[in-house]
């Protein structure tokens, strides 16, 4: 993978970190808003950019009559973080040549 080739959804701050509460575990929107001190709006609208990618999958629900939203990573958001983190992992320990990261083991 090249260093420009890293995937739009993880060029921004907020989807980042959602992406990276929810290796975790399942998180209601509110656990993610108070993880990622979002707006509603904002967080809204990264969550569902994630979801439409198929790099998370939400759940509504109800508790106590209140509607609840529920979020967790697909395998391809796992795959997709990890190939991301392992890509910064060379970057930072290898040398990046004509766009190419190389390995220097």
């Amino acid at each position: 993978m090249e260093i420009h080739n890293i995937p739009d959804l993880f060029s921004n701050k907020l989807r980042l970190a959602a992406m990276v509460s929810l290796i975790s575990g399942e998180k209601s929107f509110q656990e993610l808003k108070k993880i990622t001190s979002a707006s509603d709006g904002n967080l809204g609208a990264q969550l569902l950019k994630l979801e439409n990618e198929k790099y998370i999958e939400s759940t509504k629900s109800f508790l106590n009559r209140k509607p609840r939203t529920t979020y967790k990573i697909t395998e391809l958001g796992t795959a997709m973080l990890n190939e991301y983190v392992d890509l910064l992992d060379r970057v930072i320990h290898g040398t990046e040549k004509n766009g190419n990261v190389e390995d220097n083991h």
